[in-house]
């Protein structure tokens, strides 16, 4: 079963919005597979702490975005598609990359800087 009790919140935006990123950045992490089993709502709120409402809007938003499914009385589960995949770690590269560019141009690194720490920081591989 997924599990959510790593995830702490913070004010970057709404909590139902915040576990749906959890979760993606579990699957592009893979340490959630399609198929597994999610918490039913109820649990999802007793796990981190939130109001059972919020755990339903958090559902609704995972399942019209489709990696969430709810099979009638079996619960809901990830449903991920290679599409699905490709899709969530495009989206979450891209807001990360975007954030880091957002704080290096605030902090007024150029370009060329900017790829010469990349460099000098990424290391071998």
């Amino acid at each position: 079963m997924v599990d959510f009790s790593g995830l702490q919140f913070d004010d970057s935006a709404p909590v139902y919005q915040q576990i749906a990123e959890y979760l993606k950045r579990q699957i592009l992490l893979g340490t959630v597979q399609d198929g597994d089993p999610m918490p039913s709502r109820r649990e999802l709120a007793a796990q981190t702490g939130i109001n059972p409402n919020t755990a339903q809007k958090a559902y609704r938003l995972m399942t019209e975005e489709g990696y969430v499914v709810t099979d009638g009385n079996s619960g809901s589960f990830v449903h991920l598609t290679p599409e699905l995949h490709e899709q969530i770690s495009a989206q979450l590269t891209r807001g990360l990359v975007q954030a880091f560019v957002n704080q290096a141009k605030a902090n007024r690194l150029s370009y060329k800087k900017v790829l010469d720490l990349i460099s000098e920081l990424w290391g071998d591989e």
